[in-house]
């Protein structure tokens, strides 16, 4: 038998293919903020009147021995609130337990949510319900208030959310005594805020926070404020909300109109994001309006009851329907809120390089433009052709032709039959510069373009990107049996690229 000696080529060898295989994860090790993330981090923010936040350290995960891991986010007063959760058939604890309360205080007498990072509390049986019932009772013990429990005695007042790796037990122990420092830790300064976002936080790699002051028609001179936090960064798609988020406003809200006015924004905004596809099974965001800023006398945002009574109705518009003047001043504040708070997860998409709005136009109906969009958005080849800067075209098109619902499927039946919603002929895709130079077409109805690399490379060294998709260009409106231009739909998706970081950060993620 050969003997080893160091240095010798076969030791070298088995060296070099050792160290090839560590693996680092991108984001900096010891919780900053990389430099280029910095600038999405708020240094200051005037945050909604009668809300608090603080967190803890509780050491959910073994490796965290410093940063603080449990949230608490709660109003002075009992308020409204309202949960948009997962579709995933797998619903996490939390989701069940925050369901639940919501419906059995009928969405008031809500104190806030206490929110765990490091352990998802998913798919964990009976033990993670009672878990979750646990953080919330411990939360409530702290508030020390039974003055104000309605008649629902036996349902908590607080959410739960929980956030991490699925299939593991939470270290319950650790985490009920971190509560009750959580909540000594409350305040209302931008930096309680703060530290809350980045206690929710898993693979993120900044805190998200927003905060806001908007007015309203009928009383001008009162300022309203708004603030949300959100975490996210992968396992990133709709089917609801994709992540977990926390809105708070001081403006007055009916509890029977807050899902409505919460669902209509949030299919407006958060359920418009795709990093990798999969739906999370603890998908939550929350509304939580207090009204303390309200005068006395102002009657409380509603929406008509036919929109209340049929939430699910498509993409109905709410302006289809008779509002009030503060109601439809709210929602355009609301929607701009949302969409920007749901941005931020897409810019700390695991991985990304890039920032990309995907828009395509339909004259078929919203739903076709919708479908198409998702699909380029979920395209991996679409997003490594993107990180790698190359201007494949192709891939965008092929992920329009294949998109369920659009493409007929016998694994998986279209709603609808896909004839006549997409024509080559009329389909054109063309990459749009966020600095406002020239567009660059690719393909113009059903032709393609001959492409300059060089300025193709020019505009994927962008940071932010918008690729155009038109399924209604040249469209005849003679052969549609009109008189004038065919109505046309919308749909914007923003999404982000792959790279090699997203393999390692999920290679990595129970480390």
């Amino acid at each position: 038998m050969e003997r080893m000696i160091p240095g010798t080529p076969s030791r070298i060898k088995r060296l070099a293919c050792k160290c090839s295989q560590i693996r680092h994860y991108s984001a900096p090790g010891n919780g900053s903020i990389p430099p280029a993330k910095q600038k999405y981090v708020p240094t200051s923010g005037t945050y909604p009147k009668g809300f608090l936040a603080g967190s803890s350290h509780a050491g959910v995960k073994v490796s965290n021995t410093q940063h603080d891991d449990v949230a608490l986010v709660i109003s002075k007063q009992p308020c409204v609130a309202a949960g948009i959760f997962t579709k995933n058939i797998f619903k996490a604890a939390p989701v069940q337990a925050s369901l639940a309360t919501l419906i059995q205080r009928q969405h008031n007498g809500i104190r806030g949510v206490v929110v765990n990072s490091g352990c998802a509390n998913a798919v964990t049986g009976r033990l993670g319900l009672e878990h979750a019932d646990a953080m919330a009772k411990e939360a409530d013990r702290c508030f020390k208030d039974p003055e104000h429990s309605s008649s629902a005695q036996d349902s908590p007042q607080t959410l739960v959310m929980s956030t991490g790796v699925i299939g593991q037990q939470l270290p319950i122990e650790k985490i009920t005594a971190a509560i009750p420092k959580a909540h000594s830790a409350l305040g209302s300064t931008h930096d309680h805020w703060l530290d809350a976002a980045k206690a929710i936080c898993t693979t993120d790699t900044f805190p998200k926070l927003i905060s806001r002051t908007f007015s309203l028609p009928s009383h001008p001179e009162i300022e309203y404020r708004i603030a949300g936090m959100t975490k996210g960064a992968g396992m990133i798609h709709p089917n609801m909300a994709t992540l977990l988020g926390i809105v708070c406003t001081d403006v007055s809200i009916d509890p029977k109109a807050i899902t409505s006015i919460l669902r209509h924004s949030a299919n407006r905004s958060f359920n418009c994001i795709s990093i990798d596809g999969d739906t999370s099974t603890n998908d939550t965001v929350t509304l939580f309006a207090n009204g303390a800023a309200t005068p006395k006398g102002v009657q409380p945002l509603t929406l008509p009851e036919d929109f209340i009574q049929k939430p699910r109705m498509g993409n109905r518009k709410l302006d289809h329907y008779k509002q009030s003047p503060d109601m439809i001043a709210f929602t355009e504040v609301f929607i701009a809120f949302m969409t920007d708070l749901a941005k931020l997860v897409v810019r700390d998409g695991e991985g990304a390089t890039k920032f990309v709005t995907i828009r395509v136009i339909s004259d078929v109906n919203a739903q076709v433009a919708k479908r198409a969009a998702m699909s380029i958005a979920r395209s991996a080849l679409v997003k490594t052709a993107l990180y790698g800067k190359d201007a494949n075209w192709g891939r965008i098109l092929c992920a329009v032709g294949y998109a369920p619902g659009i493409m007929g499927s016998t694994e998986l039946p279209a709603s609808s039959p896909g004839t006549g919603q997409v024509t080559p002929e009329r389909t054109s895709v063309s990459f749009i510069p966020v600095d406002g130079s020239e567009v660059l077409e690719l393909l113009v109805r059903g032709e393609p373009q001959v492409v300059d690399e060089v300025r193709a490379k020019q505009i994927l060294e962008m940071e932010d990107l918008e690729i155009l998709v038109r399924l209604e260009d040249g469209a005849d409106p003679a052969r549609l049996g009109m008189t004038e231009a065919a109505k046309t739909f919308e749909s914007k998706v923003w999404t982000c690229d792959f790279s090699h970081d997203y393999v390692t950060i999920n290679g990595d993620y129970r480390a």
